[in-house]
């Protein structure tokens, strides 16, 4: 075979090799023309492997939150949306993620992570002061981008394990470490107070409603968008490799 290259060499156009030496490989590939795209899902399924012991209850909560989604929390929040003009919502959106500021910052200071404190703090400074108590936003338009810290990521910075992986109902997925986390940054948010918020939430829990509406209001996610039968095994690889991305920033 390479004598009968060399010896055309001189009647063919010279040719790029790769340095795999193949030209155009994707020429060569061929196609199972019955193997549908469930079938190609199926056979990749092992590459999207979690550690997960808990899968049939995980399933049964994830199937829970899909029809509670459905059903309940997106009617709620395409109501919301539809009777609450746009700068509210942007401010009431402003104003929680200026409170969760403070818990990032903590955490970000917990992480010995100088320069996100110090973005952090100035996020807290602006949009407390000249944005009337987080209503509005000038530390993003003035370049300070919110950043999002938790415990659970604190966690992982020291080296826990994030341990199997769980699907709370109402908030999706997570796993053991991050599950703890969040207990963390709650009680980490109501001893600061940060506001009056917490306090005056125990008083008027129609504050925590509203911030759970504006929690979903903002997340893009969408039950069965994927249009695929595996979509609890993506969305669980998918939160997982993401979480080790955000802890190793």
């Amino acid at each position: 075979m390479l004598c009968a290259g060399v010896a055309h060499a001189d009647d063919t156009p010279a040719t790029k090799v790769d340095p795999d030496g193949f030209t155009e490989p994707l020429k060569q590939l061929k196609f199972n023309p019955g193997l549908d795209q469930r079938e190609f899902e199926r056979s990749t399924l092992t590459a999207l492997a979690v550690y997960d012991p808990l899968e049939n209850m995980n399933r049964r909560i994830y199937h829970f939150n899909y029809r509670f989604d459905e059903w309940v929390f997106l009617p709620v929040v395409n109501g919301y949306r539809y009777i609450t003009p746009s700068f509210l919502r942007t401010g009431v959106s402003n104003f929680f993620n200026n409170l969760g500021d403070v818990p990032n910052l903590l955490n970000s200071l917990l992480q010995l992570k100088g320069k996100r404190s110090l973005d952090i703090t100035g996020r807290l400074l602006l949009n407390t002061t000249v944005g009337i108590a987080g209503l509005w936003d000038p530390a993003t338009m003035m370049g300070l981008q919110r950043q999002s810290e938790d415990f659970g990521q604190t966690l992982g910075f020291y080296g826990v394990p994030s341990g199997a992986y769980l699907v709370l109902p109402f908030l999706g997925p997570s796993n053991l470490r991050d599950a703890g986390g969040l207990l963390f940054d709650y009680g980490a948010e109501s001893q600061i107070n940060f506001l009056n918020v917490s306090q005056e939430s125990s008083r008027h829990p129609e504050i925590w409603a509203l911030r759970f509406v504006d929690k979903r209001y903002q997340t893009s996610f969408r039950y069965g968008q994927m249009n695929s039968p595996f979509e609890y095994e993506k969305v669980r690889y998918v939160y997982t490799e993401a979480r080790k991305l955000q802890i190793a920033e």
